[in-house]
């Protein structure tokens, strides 16, 4: 069987274009979120790497100040996620 081809009966113009353009585009996080939260990364990763430190495994180094900075930097990242962007008027 052959199909039949067909046309649409008029041409529909898309107003999304339009509102797009005129409308700036709004992020939920700002440029101080992203700097807060690569903060939080780089103190969690200080953290791991003080509790891979030497091989005694009852320094106080591993046990309390390494935990310690590692939770801090999830505090950071918790803070970059929640902070609100600066609002510019």
């Amino acid at each position: 069987m052959a199909q039949k081809i067909t046309q649409p009966a008029s041409t529909v113009k898309s107003s999304a274009k339009s509102t797009a353009e005129s409308q700036p585009v709004h992020f939920v996080f700002d440029k101080s979120n992203y700097t807060w939260l690569i903060a939080a990364v780089i103190v969690v990763i200080l953290g791991f790497f003080l509790m891979s430190g030497t091989t005694d495994i009852y320094s106080n180094t591993k046990i309390i100040l390494a935990p310690l900075t590692v939770l801090a930097g999830f505090g950071i990242g918790f803070y970059a996620i929640l902070k609100k962007p600066d609002t510019k008027a």
